[in-house]
């Protein structure tokens, strides 16, 4: 079965045409509750198989630098001031000074109050990743528990999209899915995408966070990154950071299994992003081949992959100061967030 024009499809267009019949809470479950078992034994093995893959020295500095390409470098903490947001910023902006060459990031995510902050401390540089800028992601919708009102949740997300936020990063209800109430989260994420909507038409990007270390099975994360794409998110994401465990590597995997199919199926590509616990090269580099044998090198650009992290970064600038200079430098040579 193919859908056809799937960008044009609004989501719950998108939805019937999958499902081939009228949108109901009773048509979801069917569907997702249809779809096949996930093999934990066989994900698990081919995840520490794809973790083994060696990188030669000039497919490292490749990576490292791609790494850095894919990061939202992040502050989600109840103490940011504008000050820190400013530091994060211009490390964002220029992670290692003595070196020129390093690439930027592609977005700095912050709380949606902390939105205006970060586009006045990028000015120009403020944008599209994918053109060179750096863009400006929001947590909103409650984050990280999504416990308020949808009315809340609608308001948090609309008030950092005007305030300029390119990318809004919210989450599911937890509650709601584990109890089957698949049509609520399926709407929560539609009436998001809407509040997304700029005055001009256009839509910030909406990344939906699953919190998979709160979905107990690999079966309810398959069935909750379909539910995502289905209601129209533009990337599913792993995780808040603040629930363990965060991202891991067989999680990534299976995301990516169901964006690999939903491509396959459609045409339209989503993107996924790892949140949490991602914190050395050698980790993000596992990611950065798993991505390239499930998806194709293709995802491996900032509008279809990337890093949640914060002190990722660091470690990044680290090894590529070791492969120019031939010895580690101390922590103190990069900036601590």
């Amino acid at each position: 079965m193919t859908i056809e024009h799937p960008v044009s499809l609004a989501p719950a267009e998108r939805a019937i045409a999958l499902l081939g019949s009228e949108l109901t809470e009773k048509s979801l479950r069917l569907h997702l509750e249809g779809l096949p078992g996930v093999d934990a034994v066989g994900l698990e093995q081919r995840a520490a198989g794809l973790a083994t893959r060696s990188i030669k020295t000039t497919s490292k500095a490749w990576a490292l630098d791609r790494i850095i390409e894919l990061i939202d470098l992040t502050t989600l903490e109840g103490a940011d001031t504008p000050g820190k947001v400013r530091s994060l910023v211009a490390k964002a902006m220029t992670p290692d000074p003595s070196d020129p060459s390093t690439p930027r990031v592609a977005a700095v995510c912050v709380y949606g109050d902390k939105v205006p902050d970060a586009i006045a401390a990028l000015g120009a540089a403020h944008g599209d990743p994918d053109d060179g800028l750096i863009s400006v992601a929001a947590v909103a919708t409650a984050f990280p528990s999504g416990r308020a009102s949808l009315r809340v949740k609608l308001a948090d997300t609309a008030d950092a999209v005007a305030a300029g936020a390119d990318e809004i990063d919210m989450v599911i209800d937890r509650g709601a899915f584990l109890s089957g109430r698949y049509g609520q989260v399926f709407e929560e994420i539609v009436a998001v995408k809407e509040a997304c909507r700029r005055d001009d038409g256009t839509y910030a990007s909406l990344k939906v966070i699953l919190e998979t270390g709160e979905l107990n099975t690999y079966d309810n994360v398959r069935r909750a990154s379909w539910l995502a794409i289905l209601a129209g998110g533009d990337f599913i994401k792993t995780s808040t950071g603040k629930v363990a465990p965060a991202a891991t590597l067989p999680v990534t995997l299976l995301m990516l299994e169901v964006v690999r199919d939903w491509h396959r199926l459609t045409g339209e590509k989503v993107g996924v992003k790892s949140a949490g616990g991602i914190r050395q090269s050698k980790d993000a580099i596992r990611y950065l081949v798993t991505v390239a044998e499930t998806v194709g090198e293709e995802w491996l650009q900032p509008h279809l992959f990337r890093f949640g992290a914060s002190s990722l970064l660091n470690d990044v600038l680290l090894q590529r100061q070791k492969m120019t200079t031939g010895h580690y430098s101390g922590p103190d040579y990069v900036t601590v967030d």
